[in-house]
């Protein structure tokens, strides 16, 4: 299948929005645009799209970033960008086009 891989960068993991972390809105609204997967990757260190720098330290593990990857057909992904776009919530994103498939579909329970 082609279609995209969407990478939505999340600055600070404590942002919030509608009573929820920003990392779990971008899922529930991953989820509201028939995308079933994501990969959610904490990140150690990061410099933001205005130039600040962000970092996970042992005691403020609050300003940790974080990155939110989706991958699914490219009419899935605009649905999710234009529920984004319209969230209120600054984000920096890249996308970029992909061939994708789910391998061993319809194996259950791990090798033999």
């Amino acid at each position: 299948m082609k279609g995209s891989q969407l990478t939505v960068f999340v600055a600070n993991q404590s942002h919030r929005k509608s009573r929820m972390t920003v990392v779990d809105w971008i899922l529930s609204k991953t989820k509201e645009a028939g995308i079933e997967g994501a990969t959610v990757i904490e990140v150690s260190e990061s410099i933001d799209a205005h130039g600040k720098y962000h970092a996970a330290r042992f005691f403020e593990l609050i300003d940790q970033p974080v990155v939110v990857t989706v991958a699914a057909e490219d009419a899935r992904i605009d649905a999710l960008l234009d529920i984004l776009r319209h969230g209120g919530v600054e984000l920096f994103y890249t996308r970029c086009r992909i061939e994708y498939e789910v391998l061993g579909a319809g194996v259950r329970g791990g090798s033999e």
